[in-house]
């Protein structure tokens, strides 16, 4: 894994030519879906317009841990310990230092340890969730390229293990594990990945799961019909995104959210709507808007 991809989901998709009338990608993975479902409007301003939207320290510190543990399970199983661990994180700081992203940040001396720390928080957090020298890994950071339902989709596999019942997409998580309200939707990207490896295997994952480091394991049994459903969900969104495409018209659906995009300030709907809930107090004062649109605190 490049240290800087979305590791949420790997933004591997490719940019339209802004020359080119036609702006429908190639293929969707689960986070470009994800933000279209979410709003299209930031969708357009990401994947066409290419509005900077730089990584925050969250999640480059999660890219971080994610590139340890892909090491970590590349190991043999006897020497995936805690220690050996720590020597990979000191292996792999020089290239997340080096990078762009990361010097973007600009970070002094302490921010820089406060950095290091957290990373190592979420690396060390595994070992909370399961012994990895116990982990029978089929693969690591596998690039599935597949047709779902007639949608061309692409996704980075963090692992594929092996288990009794069969096999289990596992995938690692360096934010805030959700209530049980919202599992449901957070687990649509590891059965979309479960999908996929069936569409080239030829065998059904037993089960899927995120790995929220440090926190806890969200699990779910993969069926035919929850597979069905994030499938036909996500050739719901590859046809309204067509249709957006051929129309050039691409909804601003408002909500809290706005507060924290990173486009806030190219989207009248938007800001509007910051502005509005910042008169009600309904607003955090961190909020990136804030300070992106200069409203008085």
């Amino acid at each position: 894994m490049e240290f800087g991809q979305d590791i949420l989901d790997l933004d591997l998709e490719p940019l339209p030519d802004p020359a080119d009338s036609q702006m429908m990608p190639r293929y969707l993975s689960p986070s470009s879906a994800s933000m279209f479902q979410q709003c299209p409007r930031k969708w357009k301003h990401r994947y066409v317009d290419r509005l900077p939207d730089p990584p925050g320290i969250p999640a480059l510190v999660g890219t971080f841990a994610h590139r340890v543990l892909e090491l970590l399970l590349c190991e043999p199983a006897p020497q995936r310990t805690v220690d050996r661990a720590r020597q990979l994180a000191r292996t792999a700081w020089p290239e997340t230092e080096r990078h762009p992203d990361y010097r973007a940040l600009r970070l002094d001396a302490e921010a820089s340890r406060h950095f290091r720390w957290q990373g190592w928080v979420a690396i060390e957090g595994l070992w909370r969730l399961e012994d990895p020298a116990v982990v029978v890994v089929q693969a690591t950071e596998q690039d599935v390229r597949v047709q779902l339902g007639g949608v061309p989709f692409r996704g980075i596999v963090d692992r594929v293990d092996v288990e009794p019942d069969g096999l289990v997409i596992a995938d690692y998580k360096s934010g805030k594990a959700p209530s049980d309200r919202y599992a449901a939707a957070r687990l649509a990207q590891v059965l979309l990945y479960a999908a996929a490896v069936t569409e080239l295997s030829g065998a059904r994952p037993a089960r899927a799961r995120l790995l929220y480091l440090d926190q806890r394991i969200i699990e779910v049994e993969v069926t035919e019909e929850n597979v069905a459903e994030v499938c036909d969900t996500l050739r719901a969104t590859w046809q309204a995104l067509q249709a957006a495409c051929d129309s050039g018209e691409f909804e601003a659906r408002t909500g809290p959210l706005c507060a924290w995009c990173p486009f806030v300030e190219h989207c009248p709907e938007g800001r509007a709507e910051v502005e509005v809930r910042h008169l009600a107090g309904r607003v955090r004062d961190d909020a990136p808007a804030i300070a992106a649109l200069a409203i008085a605190r």
